[in-house]
């Protein structure tokens, strides 16, 4: 069971500093943003935004989503592709009504 809330996402960082992780896309490391982690239907998902070398959104309208795991026994992250095209969907529509609420609540 996920200790994540459908209502609530993740605090990645309760200072509001920037959390950095490094993927490995196609061979190339991309360093990325951690926006936020939340749970859908009892899947963890984390979103990713891209960044140059200063920290800066390479493009501040593209992200990638991915499921998000954390070791039972280390307490390890993982991450691994969104498995199906109606899972992606849907998980891409909750994080427009996650980021929506968010612009509105602002």
């Amino acid at each position: 069971m996920s200790k994540y809330n459908n209502d609530q996402t993740f605090p990645v960082d309760e200072n509001d500093t920037d959390v950095m992780v490094t993927i490995n896309l196609d061979g190339e490391d991309l360093d990325c943003e951690i926006l936020t982690i939340f749970t859908l239907n009892t899947q963890d998902y984390i979103v990713l935004m891209p960044v140059d070398e200063h920290g800066e959104p390479i493009d501040d309208t593209m992200v990638y989503i991915y499921r998000y795991f954390e070791d039972e026994q280390t307490g390890e992250p993982s991450i691994d592709n969104i498995q199906t095209e109606e899972e992606y969907k849907r998980v891409n529509n909750y994080f427009r009504q996650l980021v929506d609420k968010e612009y509105k609540g602002k």
